[in-house]
């Protein structure tokens, strides 16, 4: 049975990476939301980056993602599936993203993700990612509508757990 979009979050690099780093927000807004009946799924880009990550023996993050891809089932997040259509078109939307220097030309795999969120119809992208955080809400609602795709906002999961309070 698919999640309901309106009952869905889409997670970041940056949280699942925080997750394992043992990050307390990061525990408390997982186990808030999953006990409120939330969906914790997971963009492709997400799972690619986080496997990258672990396949650098010598990178710092080597250990974290290895730890955040063996809790995947634990910390009940599922992975998005998306066609090869919808996988080109969220390529094609972060680089409309950077000509338009809504993100930095290093950060294309945050369009990505982005778009990949809002392919799947989840309105929110949970992350302590600046460079997703930062974006211009304003421009970015925009972007979605030229690109004819279903906006998405992004929230750090402090944020989102103030707001339940």
């Amino acid at each position: 049975m698919a999640a309901s979009p309106k009952k869905s979050l889409a997670l970041d690099t940056n949280l699942l990476l925080d997750l394992a780093g043992e990050k307390d927000f990061a525990h408390e807004f997982r186990e808030e939301f999953s006990s409120r009946g939330y969906s914790l799924l997971v963009p492709p880009t997400v799972v690619a980056e986080l496997a990258f990550f672990a396949s650098l023996k010598d990178a710092p993050q080597h250990e974290i993602a290895n730890t955040a891809l063996e809790n995947f089932g634990v910390w009940k997040c599922q992975p998005i599936s998306l066609s090869s259509i919808q996988l080109s078109i969220a390529i094609r939307f972060a680089d409309r993203l950077i000509d338009s220097s809504l993100i930095p030309e290093t950060e294309q795999n945050d369009g990505k993700i982005l778009a990949q969120t809002s392919l799947a119809k989840i309105p929110l992208l949970v992350t302590s990612d600046k460079h997703l955080l930062d974006v211009d809400e304003d421009a970015l609602l925009l972007a979605f509508n030229e690109a004819d795709l279903f906006p998405v906002h992004s929230s750090h999961p402090r944020r989102l757990l103030r707001a339940l309070r």
